[in-house]
This record gives structure tokens, C-alpha cells and sequence, in this order.
């Protein structure tokens, strides 16, 4: 093959006809002003021109191929007449769509929540399997989301009888004490991102009346001590924010006909310096036991913006050797 000018040696050029052809379909393809086919070249780091329903692709041999099935994945997806989002398009470069063999967590009548891609239906699998899960990895991977859309799943098929939503408090600086108001909102703050994902599945209104009924529990960690708790569905967002000893507290509270799912990012604490953090501890103490779950989740399930993914991975890069928190 002939290298065409201002390519390296090594650089590939390969052509895809996108078939069949249908205007409307590459419209929906290409997004606007050909937004689509800039995610594309700019995930892979390529080149594409494009003629009608023909592409050129150019740039390093890898790239190219990986661009070409993009291409050929994203096509096939307008089959259907729904406009494609910049979203979906990110999730389909980097190969996490969601097949129809992946699992749903249907939420009631108003919502279904599909797994994104492998990682993601590995643990929503687990979910459904183990008492007990831990998914760890970087924000915008869905740890907390989909374990809060399996909690109301569970809750509407009465497979448990409350939600208990628990999260280290710790950010703040300040004891939990001197903040105003009651229990729930001294905690309020720490349990935003699993509020929002609760007012989207059940409305704001059922979700305070829920909580009015003690239906929807939300308690810091340091108030679990002593309790067990019995068909609930639990969930332990932040959890590298625990020291060794809360989360052997919290994993002990678990009773009979109950789930747990511990979520946390490992490269993200914040605890004095000198605190070891209880969910990267755990990791040594609990791998292999039977009934109980690892997830682990990377830059490349990020489902959020697509700069989400870069900033990690810059981020990953420029730890320093033997970071703890890398």
C-alpha cells in the first residue's frame, strides 16, 4: 500500500462502506456537523474523511481497525429511528454497549436501567447472587447507581422490607454533631448522589414519604454499631472513607434476608494521613470467601463525559510509584 503524504511509515489507511445505504441513517451516524465521527477519531487518535457512505480512515495500524468496527457498531445502532447521544456514542467506541444478553434491573413501571457494557453486567449479576458486594473503581462507572436502582427493584418486589443507606461522614471536618437539623439532614450532604438517583426511580414525593415511614433509612456509619439488620437492602457508598474497624462493624451488622453492596474508589480517600482505609484492607481479608463479591471497575467504564475517562487515566499516570492510592 502506498503511504499517503504526511503519514509514517507505519501508518494504515483502511476504507468502510457502510451498508446499507440510507441517508437518514448516516445522518444519525455522523451526528451534527459530524460530532459523532470526531468522538470516534478522537478516542482512537485517527483520521477519517468521509464520501458519502464511504470512510477513510487513517493512522496507526490498532487505531485504524478499532475505528473501522466503531464505525461499522455505531451504523448498525441507527437501525432504529431514535437519534443517537453523545453518551451512547462514547459507550460504543470504547466497545462497552449493552447487548440484549446483558441484565436490566427493572424499576418499577417507570424505569429500566440496563448494564453499560461487561463490567457493569458482571455486577449487576453479582448483585443478584451475593449477600454481599464490593465494587470498587473511579467515579462515573455506576457503582452507586445500579446498586441503588437493584435496592428499589428489591424494595418493589417486596424481596426486603427497607432501604438502609449508609455513608462515612468525614469530609466535612467538623463532628456530625455541630451541623444543624435532625439525623437526616446532618447526613444529607454525604448521601446527595444516592438521593438523586432515588428522586429519578421514585419520584422526590415517594421518596419523602418513604423516608417518613422509615421505609428509606439513612444513617452514618458510626450510628450502625449494635444493630443488626434484618431483610434490608444496605448499601455503603464512600466506603474507602471507613477505617478497618467500621467496615468489619458494618460488614457483621448484616442479618438474614439481607444484601449489602459496599461501593467505594480507592484512589480517593480521606482520611487522616496515618488512617488505613477499611475497603483497601478488606480487599486482603475477605478475596475468596464464598458469598461474597469483588467488582472491580476501570477508566474505560466511565460512563460519564468522555474527559471523565481522560482525567483518571491522567491522573492514574501521574501517581508516583508505591502511591498507596494508586
Amino acid at each position: 500500500m502506498t503511504v499517503p503524504v504526511g503519514l509514517s511509515a507505519d501508518a494504515a489507511v483502511a476504507e468502510v462502506t457502510l451498508e446499507p445505504s440510507d441517508n437518514a441513517r448516516l445522518a444519525r451516524m455522523c451526528g451534527p456537523l459530524d460530532a459523532h465521527i470526531g468522538q470516534v477519531e478522537r478516542h482512537f487518535g485517527v483520521a477519517i474523511r468521509r464520501h458519502g457512505h464511504s470512510f477513510a480512515i487513517s493512522g496507526a495500524a490498532d487505531p485504524v481497525a478499532g475505528a473501522r468496527s466503531a464505525l461499522q457498531t455505531i451504523y448498525a445502532e441507527t437501525a432504529s429511528s431514535e437519534e443517537l447521544s453523545a453518551a451512547k456514542v462514547h459507550l460504543l467506541v470504547r466497545g462497552g454497549h449493552a447487548g440484549d444478553d446483558e441484565p436490566i434491573v427493572a424499576v418499577g413501571r417507570r424505569l429500566q436501567v440496563r448494564a453499560r457494557g461487561r463490567s457493569q453486567g458482571e455486577y449487576l449479576r453479582s448483585i443478584q447472587n451475593h449477600d454481599i458486594n464490593f465494587a470498587i473503581g473511579p467515579a462515573g462507572t455506576g457503582k452507586t447507581y445500579l446498586a441503588v436502582a437493584c435496592a428499589v427493584q428489591a424494595l418493589l418486589e417486596e424481596q426486603v422490607q427497607r432501604l438502609v443507606l449508609v455513608r462515612p461522614a468525614v469530609e466535612a471536618g467538623e463532628k456530625l454533631g455541630f451541623l444543624p437539623g435532625d439525623l437526616a439532614q446532618k447526613v444529607d450532604p454525604y448521601l446527595r448522589p444516592i438521593y438523586d438517583a432515588l428522586y429519578e426511580m421514585l419520584t422526590f414525593e415517594r421518596v419523602g414519604k418513604l423516608i417518613e415511614r422509615h421505609v428509606i433509612e439513612i444513617a452514618p456509619l458510626a450510628y450502625m454499631r449494635g444493630r443488626t439488620l434484618n431483610e434490608a437492602f444496605i448499601i455503603l457508598d464512600e466506603a474507602q472513607n471507613t477505617t478497618p474497624e467500621q467496615m468489619k462493624m458494618f460488614l457483621t451488622r448484616i442479618g438474614f434476608g439481607s444484601t449489602a453492596v459496599i461501593t467505594g474508589d480507592v484512589t480517593q480517600i480521606d482520611l487522616p494521613p496515618g488512617k488505613p482505609s477499611g475497603l483497601k484492607h478488606v480487599l486482603g481479608v475477605l478475596q475468596g470467601v464464598e458469598g461474597i463479591s469483588f467488582n472491580f471497575f476501570t477508566a474505560r467504564d466511565v460512563v460519564r463525559h468522555p474527559l471523565v475517562e481522560r482525567i483518571v487515566n491522567a491522573y492514574e499516570q501521574h501517581a508516583e510509584p508505591g502511591d498507596p492510592r494508586s
